[in-house]
């Protein structure tokens, strides 16, 4: 909104005129998000402390871990707030993707502080149960998805799919982008949160995967670049951008406060916001099967999570020491300092080969 205010008198003051630039934006977003961060993230701990919000820890999770039994947690509140405000700030009020995103971003936090308050409140470390939780995030999802379904009916968005590595197949999903929405914006929010488990590591992946979307963005806003590099081109979605450079932002602050040794943790209201939000970009700009590249250690954690559940149930036998993975090599001996950044450094990979899809086509 202070992007709108002070573009207003671009004509009376042509150096205003650089606000239009959705490039200045994205950094003005990213550094706003990274000093709120840094200013309201020691006050926001010790108010943690101040009530007595622990982090509740799994049993039968790795012995070290039984150490940060109590670390403050919900830190995600600092996340959603860093987001929203610099996104407010210098994003296009006016453009509806701005707010899609935003609310995604807000109601998947809300349910991730659901989540939280009652494992807090029971001293426990499960909240809503599975039922309650898909419930909730399905419900979302699939309001979500027929925003977009009809902002496709007049004509500001279409239900293409985008597949990477085909130049010509692009299939028209029609009444099925809403069940293939909802399962992407679904499944990004849980695969964050399943990430969320060493000092670190999902708000250090968040950030890789904020910033590459944040250049998926404005290309796929750009007429011209999105020509050339033959990627749809959506109208208005390079707003989109301001948000991701706020999410880096967010990202980067946040980390400050939670590397090892974490002072606090993001907890599913951080998480889950994080994941729902990136979902809902990802479907936004159409590039929401490059996710899968993007965010491709967030894939494999899920997966693990499944393959280990799975064949538990059907063999009696698991595949992992633990799952999510980063708990198996945990266990197999590698500090947790050294699997956290190994894990970014994989992640990086991913964003790299997402990247670099867009010229295979």
């Amino acid at each position: 909104m202070l992007y709108a205010l002070l573009y207003s008198f671009h004509e009376q003051a042509h150096v205003l005129n650089v606000f239009r630039y959705i490039t200045f934006r994205t950094a003005l977003s990213t550094l706003t998000a990274l000093l709120i961060s840094l200013a309201l993230g020691s006050r926001l701990i010790n108010r943690l402390r101040e009530f007595q919000i622990g982090q509740q820890i799994r049993p039968e999770g790795p012995l070290s871990h039984q150490s940060k039994k109590g670390t403050p947690t919900m830190g995600g509140l600092l996340i959603l707030i860093a987001v929203i405000l610099p996104s407010l700030l210098w994003a296009d009020p006016s453009n509806p993707f701005v707010w899609i995103a935003l609310m995604s971003t807000l109601l998947f936090g809300v349910i991730g502080f659901a989540d939280d308050y009652i494992k807090l409140t029971r001293k426990r470390s499960l909240g809503l149960t599975a039922r309650q939780k898909f419930a909730a995030q399905w419900t979302v999802a699939l309001a979500v998805a027929l925003v977009f379904l009809w902002l496709a009916q007049d004509g500001r968005y279409s239900t293409i799919l985008s597949v990477p590595f085909f130049k010509t197949w692009r299939p028209m999903l029609g009444v099925w982008f809403v069940p293939w929405a909802m399962l992407v914006i679904v499944g990004a929010a849980n695969a964050v949160n399943l990430t969320d488990g060493l000092d670190g590591l999902a708000i250090g992946s968040s950030l890789i995967a904020s910033g590459t979307y944040a250049i998926l963005a404005y290309v796929a806003g750009h007429a011209k670049v999105a020509g050339y590099l033959d990627v749809p081109n959506v109208r208005g979605v390079g707003e989109l951008a301001v948000i991701c450079g706020a999410l880096v932002g967010a990202s980067l602050g946040f980390l400050w406060f939670n590397c090892n040794p974490a002072q606090v943790f993001m907890g599913d209201v951080g998480a889950m916001a994080i994941g729902g939000g990136l979902g809902t970009i990802a479907i936004a700009i159409k590039q929401e099967v490059l996710l899968v590249f993007v965010g491709g250690l967030f894939v494999v954690e899920a997966v693990s999570v499944i393959l280990q559940v799975g064949s538990f149930k059907l063999r009696g036998k698991r595949i992992f020491r633990m799952a999510p993975i980063h708990h198996h090599f945990e266990l197999g001996g590698w500090p947790e300092q050294k699997v956290v950044i190994r894990f970014w450094i994989v992640a990086l990979i991913f964003a790299l080969i997402g990247l670099s899809t867009l010229k295979l086509r």
